[in-house]
Protein backbone atom coordinates (compact mmCIF):
# COMPACT_ATOMS: atom_id res chain seq x y z
CA UNK A 1 0.00 0.00 0.00
CA UNK A 2 1.82 2.78 -1.25
CA UNK A 3 -0.38 5.76 0.38
CA UNK A 4 1.24 8.57 -1.91
CA UNK A 5 -2.05 10.51 -0.95
CA UNK A 6 -1.26 10.37 2.87
CA UNK A 7 -4.21 9.42 3.54
CA UNK A 8 -6.00 6.71 5.88
CA UNK A 9 -9.45 5.01 6.27
CA UNK A 10 -11.15 3.89 9.51
CA UNK A 11 -13.96 0.85 8.75
CA UNK A 12 -16.05 0.63 11.78
CA UNK A 13 -18.11 -2.86 10.92
CA UNK A 14 -21.44 -2.79 13.68
CA UNK A 15 -24.06 -5.36 14.19
CA UNK A 16 -26.70 -2.83 12.43
CA UNK A 17 -24.39 -0.13 10.14
CA UNK A 18 -21.02 -0.32 8.25
CA UNK A 19 -19.47 3.00 8.44
CA UNK A 20 -16.29 4.26 6.39
CA UNK A 21 -14.00 6.95 6.89
CA UNK A 22 -11.05 8.39 4.87
CA UNK A 23 -9.13 11.46 6.69
CA UNK A 24 -6.47 13.91 5.18
CA UNK A 25 -2.98 14.45 6.03
CA UNK A 26 -4.25 17.64 8.26
CA UNK A 27 -6.39 14.87 9.99
CA UNK A 28 -9.68 16.22 8.12
CA UNK A 29 -12.15 13.96 7.18
CA UNK A 30 -12.33 13.72 3.23
CA UNK A 31 -15.12 10.83 2.83
CA UNK A 32 -17.58 9.11 5.16
CA UNK A 33 -20.34 6.82 4.39
CA UNK A 34 -22.81 4.64 6.53
CA UNK A 35 -24.28 1.47 5.02
CA UNK A 36 -26.98 -0.76 6.73
CA UNK A 37 -25.62 -4.45 7.95
CA UNK A 38 -27.20 -6.58 5.53
CA UNK A 39 -26.43 -9.82 3.73
CA UNK A 40 -22.51 -10.37 3.63
CA UNK A 41 -20.55 -8.50 5.78
CA UNK A 42 -17.88 -8.42 3.14
CA UNK A 43 -20.44 -6.69 0.61
CA UNK A 44 -21.55 -3.93 3.11
CA UNK A 45 -17.93 -3.17 3.23
CA UNK A 46 -16.78 -2.78 -0.04
CA UNK A 47 -20.17 -0.74 -0.31
CA UNK A 48 -19.33 1.58 2.21
CA UNK A 49 -15.79 1.60 1.61
CA UNK A 50 -16.17 2.69 -1.88
CA UNK A 51 -18.33 5.67 -1.25
CA UNK A 52 -16.32 7.31 1.04
CA UNK A 53 -13.12 6.60 -1.39
CA UNK A 54 -15.16 8.35 -3.82
CA UNK A 55 -16.49 11.15 -1.60
CA UNK A 56 -12.87 12.09 -1.21
CA UNK A 57 -12.11 11.41 -5.07
CA UNK A 58 -8.91 9.03 -3.59
CA UNK A 59 -8.55 5.21 -4.77
CA UNK A 60 -7.83 2.51 -2.01
CA UNK A 61 -4.01 2.52 -3.04
CA UNK A 62 -3.79 5.89 -2.23
CA UNK A 63 -4.19 4.52 1.52
CA UNK A 64 -1.07 4.36 3.88
CA UNK A 65 -3.15 2.65 6.48
CA UNK A 66 -7.09 1.07 6.92
CA UNK A 67 -7.83 0.46 10.50
CA UNK A 68 -10.70 -2.18 10.59
CA UNK A 69 -13.16 -2.21 13.81
CA UNK A 70 -16.19 -3.29 15.43
CA UNK A 71 -18.76 -6.38 15.28
CA UNK A 72 -17.25 -7.68 12.12
CA UNK A 73 -13.69 -6.02 11.56
CA UNK A 74 -12.69 -8.96 10.63
CA UNK A 75 -14.56 -9.36 7.36
CA UNK A 76 -12.42 -5.88 6.09
CA UNK A 77 -10.51 -7.31 3.60
CA UNK A 78 -6.72 -6.09 3.65
CA UNK A 79 -6.77 -3.94 6.59
CA UNK A 80 -3.73 -3.09 7.64
CA UNK A 81 -4.94 -2.56 11.70
CA UNK A 82 -7.71 -4.15 13.48
CA UNK A 83 -8.72 -2.85 17.14
CA UNK A 84 -11.65 -2.92 19.75
CA UNK A 85 -14.56 -0.53 19.28
CA UNK A 86 -13.07 0.42 23.11
CA UNK A 87 -10.12 1.88 21.56
CA UNK A 88 -11.69 3.09 18.44
CA UNK A 89 -14.38 4.92 20.31
CA UNK A 90 -12.31 6.56 23.40
CA UNK A 91 -9.80 8.32 20.72
CA UNK A 92 -13.27 9.77 18.47
CA UNK A 93 -14.30 11.17 21.04
CA UNK A 94 -11.60 12.69 22.44
CA UNK A 95 -10.80 13.89 19.04
CA UNK A 96 -13.36 16.55 20.53
CA UNK A 97 -12.49 16.67 24.19
CA UNK A 98 -9.35 18.50 25.52
CA UNK A 99 -10.19 16.15 29.17
CA UNK A 100 -10.72 13.28 30.72
CA UNK A 101 -13.59 12.07 30.82
CA UNK A 102 -16.58 9.02 30.29
CA UNK A 103 -17.61 7.92 27.25
CA UNK A 104 -20.51 6.12 26.56
CA UNK A 105 -20.72 4.28 23.47
CA UNK A 106 -23.98 2.66 22.41
CA UNK A 107 -24.51 0.91 19.50
CA UNK A 108 -26.37 -1.42 17.83
CA UNK A 109 -25.13 -4.63 20.36
CA UNK A 110 -23.72 -3.47 23.04
CA UNK A 111 -23.18 -0.20 24.80
CA UNK A 112 -19.97 0.59 26.92
CA UNK A 113 -18.77 2.79 29.41
CA UNK A 114 -15.46 3.98 28.95
CA UNK A 115 -13.71 6.49 31.42
CA UNK A 116 -10.48 7.89 29.82
CA UNK A 117 -7.33 9.98 30.21
CA UNK A 118 -6.42 13.02 28.83
CA UNK A 119 -4.66 11.07 25.66
CA UNK A 120 -7.75 9.16 24.69
CA UNK A 121 -6.60 5.74 25.90
CA UNK A 122 -9.52 3.95 27.80
CA UNK A 123 -8.85 3.22 31.48
CA UNK A 124 -11.38 0.03 31.40
CA UNK A 125 -14.55 -0.99 29.46
CA UNK A 126 -17.97 -1.73 31.47
CA UNK A 127 -20.82 -3.09 29.53
CA UNK A 128 -24.62 -4.59 29.88
CA UNK A 129 -25.45 -7.43 31.27
CA UNK A 130 -25.17 -10.29 29.00
CA UNK A 131 -29.23 -10.30 27.95
CA UNK A 132 -29.43 -6.73 27.76
CA UNK A 133 -27.03 -6.55 24.36
CA UNK A 134 -28.57 -5.65 21.15
CA UNK A 135 -29.95 -2.13 22.24
CA UNK A 136 -29.77 -0.66 18.89
CA UNK A 137 -31.63 -3.65 17.58
CA UNK A 138 -34.38 -3.68 19.97
CA UNK A 139 -35.12 0.17 18.77
CA UNK A 140 -35.71 -1.12 14.81
CA UNK A 141 -37.74 -4.09 16.19
CA UNK A 142 -39.94 -1.49 18.06
CA UNK A 143 -40.31 0.82 15.47
CA UNK A 144 -41.79 -1.72 13.38
CA UNK A 145 -44.12 -2.76 15.63
CA UNK A 146 -45.17 1.16 16.11
CA UNK A 147 -45.17 1.12 12.14
CA UNK A 148 -42.88 3.79 11.93
CA UNK A 149 -39.26 3.91 10.12
CA UNK A 150 -37.10 4.49 12.85
CA UNK A 151 -35.77 7.46 12.31
CA UNK A 152 -39.60 8.88 13.34
CA UNK A 153 -39.37 6.53 16.50
CA UNK A 154 -38.34 9.68 18.21
CA UNK A 155 -40.66 12.35 16.95
CA UNK A 156 -43.57 9.19 18.07
CA UNK A 157 -42.35 9.54 21.37
CA UNK A 158 -42.22 13.06 21.48
CA UNK A 159 -45.78 13.52 22.04
CA UNK A 160 -46.42 11.13 24.73
CA UNK A 161 -47.46 12.24 28.04
CA UNK A 162 -46.39 9.43 30.16
CA UNK A 163 -44.25 6.35 28.89
CA UNK A 164 -45.63 2.87 28.82
CA UNK A 165 -43.69 0.05 30.99
CA UNK A 166 -40.77 -1.26 29.00
CA UNK A 167 -39.23 -2.71 31.80
CA UNK A 168 -37.20 -5.84 31.00
CA UNK A 169 -33.02 -5.63 30.37
CA UNK A 170 -33.16 -8.92 28.07
CA UNK A 171 -34.26 -7.29 24.73
CA UNK A 172 -35.68 -10.57 24.04
CA UNK A 173 -38.16 -10.08 26.44
CA UNK A 174 -38.01 -6.43 26.12
CA UNK A 175 -39.66 -6.88 22.85
CA UNK A 176 -42.63 -9.15 23.60
CA UNK A 177 -43.47 -6.45 26.38
CA UNK A 178 -43.79 -4.03 23.36
CA UNK A 179 -46.52 -6.18 22.06
CA UNK A 180 -48.13 -6.93 25.53
CA UNK A 181 -48.49 -3.31 25.98
CA UNK A 182 -49.92 -2.91 22.67
CA UNK A 183 -52.64 -5.36 23.61
CA UNK A 184 -53.49 -3.97 26.97
CA UNK A 185 -54.18 -0.52 24.68
CA UNK A 186 -51.09 2.01 25.41
CA UNK A 187 -50.72 3.95 22.75
CA UNK A 188 -47.99 3.72 19.86
CA UNK A 189 -46.73 7.09 21.56
CA UNK A 190 -46.10 5.97 25.18
CA UNK A 191 -44.56 2.64 24.07
CA UNK A 192 -42.00 4.39 22.00
CA UNK A 193 -41.25 6.74 24.86
CA UNK A 194 -40.97 3.48 27.38
CA UNK A 195 -38.82 2.09 24.68
CA UNK A 196 -36.42 5.10 24.89
CA UNK A 197 -36.81 5.42 28.37
CA UNK A 198 -35.70 1.14 28.53
CA UNK A 199 -32.60 1.96 26.57
CA UNK A 200 -31.63 4.60 28.85
CA UNK A 201 -31.88 2.44 32.08
CA UNK A 202 -29.58 -0.55 30.60
CA UNK A 203 -27.26 2.05 29.94
CA UNK A 204 -27.03 3.82 33.20
CA UNK A 205 -27.54 0.36 34.90
CA UNK A 206 -24.07 -0.03 34.00
CA UNK A 207 -21.99 2.62 35.99
CA UNK A 208 -21.30 4.56 37.52
CA UNK A 209 -21.09 7.71 35.12
CA UNK A 210 -19.10 10.15 36.02
CA UNK A 211 -18.92 13.96 34.67
CA UNK A 212 -18.37 14.99 31.70
CA UNK A 213 -20.06 12.59 29.91
CA UNK A 214 -19.79 12.42 26.09
CA UNK A 215 -21.90 9.67 23.90
CA UNK A 216 -21.48 8.11 20.70
CA UNK A 217 -22.73 5.53 18.69
CA UNK A 218 -25.87 4.74 16.49
CA UNK A 219 -28.48 5.12 19.09
CA UNK A 220 -27.84 8.58 19.98
CA UNK A 221 -27.07 9.58 16.06
CA UNK A 222 -31.09 8.24 15.27
CA UNK A 223 -32.48 8.20 18.68
CA UNK A 224 -31.38 11.73 20.26
CA UNK A 225 -34.35 11.25 23.41
CA UNK A 226 -31.86 8.23 24.99
CA UNK A 227 -28.85 11.23 25.74
CA UNK A 228 -31.64 13.54 27.05
CA UNK A 229 -33.69 10.82 29.62
CA UNK A 230 -29.87 9.23 30.48
CA UNK A 231 -29.03 13.33 31.46
CA UNK A 232 -32.27 13.11 33.65
CA UNK A 233 -31.06 9.95 35.67
CA UNK A 234 -27.48 11.17 35.94
CA UNK A 235 -28.44 14.53 37.38
CA UNK A 236 -25.79 15.94 34.43
CA UNK A 237 -25.85 16.91 30.63
CA UNK A 238 -24.02 14.21 28.55
CA UNK A 239 -23.23 15.41 25.23
CA UNK A 240 -22.88 13.16 21.63
CA UNK A 241 -19.98 14.18 19.60
CA UNK A 242 -20.99 15.23 16.15
CA UNK A 243 -21.74 12.49 14.22
CA UNK A 244 -21.65 10.11 17.05
CA UNK A 245 -22.53 7.02 14.62
CA UNK A 246 -18.74 7.84 12.90
CA UNK A 247 -17.24 7.95 15.98
CA UNK A 248 -15.81 4.10 15.87
CA UNK A 249 -14.47 4.85 11.93
CA UNK A 250 -13.16 8.26 12.93
CA UNK A 251 -10.97 6.63 16.11
CA UNK A 252 -9.88 3.81 13.95
CA UNK A 253 -8.46 6.28 11.12
CA UNK A 254 -6.87 8.28 13.98
CA UNK A 255 -5.54 5.37 15.18
CA UNK A 256 -4.14 4.51 11.35
CA UNK A 257 -2.71 8.11 11.00
CA UNK A 258 -1.01 7.63 14.36
CA UNK A 259 0.63 4.12 12.62
CA UNK A 260 1.38 6.05 9.16
CA UNK A 261 3.08 9.20 11.19
CA UNK A 262 4.98 6.26 13.00
CA UNK A 263 6.24 3.79 9.78
CA UNK A 264 6.98 7.68 7.74
CA UNK A 265 9.40 8.78 10.86
CA UNK A 266 10.73 4.88 11.31
CA UNK A 267 12.14 5.42 7.57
Amino acid sequence: MSGKAGLVAGIDVGAECVKALVLGKEKEIRGRFVVPTRGRFEDCVQEAFAAALDEAQARREDLAEICATGFGARRVSGATLVLSETVCHALGAKSYLPQSTTVVDIGGREPKVIPIDGDGRPLESRSVRRCGVGIGTFLMFAARHLDVHPTRLEELAASAEKPAVIGSYCSVFAGSEILERLLEGATPEEVALGCIRSVSERVFEIGPLRPPIVVTGGVPEYFPGVVKILGEMTGTAPSAIPEPIMAGALGAALWARQRAASASAAR
